[in-house]
């Protein structure tokens, strides 16, 4: 399996490693801070260079052997070493947006106990859904105002990994309508807002709200009888 870099530091966007194996268009790594995407978030982008020569990364993905690389180009042989370049200001501002949401799901769920049911997200802006049965402009504009207070608290974002029982014993981990973890995961996850949020998650988040930045719900729509989107943008 390939050492997952970006758990270790989220911050971290340059690396060595070594080229394990190639499959086609896409190459796996012994270790690589590369995020394969998940849970709403895009997978990085960037480069992999070897002397002279770059492999441009196009995607990432995971399955059962480990991480891989999507490129375009010729790859670096098996065996060869590669310095791993993630496109630094796009991975930032994912991050950030990661958080807003956890920050929007936070306080959703502390002032309304809405379920949360969807959400996407793209560099500077986001989606989520919510068990709402009704939204207005004055209930989305308190919600917002509220989202902001959380990100000037500065609040600590942390994360740890837990035994599968273990984390499903904490009251309210799971804020989607349904338990998106699948049975055969053993451990998992724990991103923590601290005094504000705590959720099983596997994206890269920063370390404190402020980092956010100032957001904006720029738009809100019914989805059905009892579904609301909210649509968040945050500041370049």
């Amino acid at each position: 399996m390939t050492v997952a870099l970006y758990y270790e530091d989220a911050y971290l966007t340059e690396f060595e490693a070594g080229v394990v194996a190639v499959q086609g268009d896409r190459l796996r790594l012994d270790r690589t801070a590369f995020y394969p995407g998940g849970g709403g978030q895009p997978a990085d982008t960037g480069v992999l260079q070897m002397g002279t020569e770059a492999v441009k990364v196009v995607a990432s993905s995971k399955d059962e052997a480990g991480i891989w690389h999507h490129f375009e180009g010729a790859p670096p042989p098996v065996g060869a070493g590669v310095t791993g370049r993630v496109d630094r200001e796009r991975r930032l501002q994912l991050m950030r947006t990661h958080t807003a949401m956890h920050i929007l799901c936070g306080v959703i769920w502390r002032d309304h106990r809405a379920s949360v049911t969807g959400g996407q997200m793209a560099p500077l802006q986001g989606r989520m859904d919510f068990e709402f049965p009704s939204m207005r402009q004055e209930l989305v504009r308190s919600i917002e105002a509220a989202v902001n207070v959380e990100v000037q608290a500065a609040r600590d974002v942390t994360s740890r990994v837990l035994p599968r029982q273990q984390a499903f014993a904490i009251p309210d981990l799971i804020r989607t309508k349904v338990n998106l973890l699948p049975e055969g995961i053993q451990e998992v996850r724990i991103v923590e807002i601290e005094g504000l949020d705590l959720q099983a998650d596997g994206g890269t988040h920063v370390a404190d709200t402020r980092e956010v930045g100032p957001l904006r719900i720029v738009d809100y729509k019914s989805k059905g009888a009892s579904n609301k989107r909210l649509v968040l943008a945050l500041e370049a």
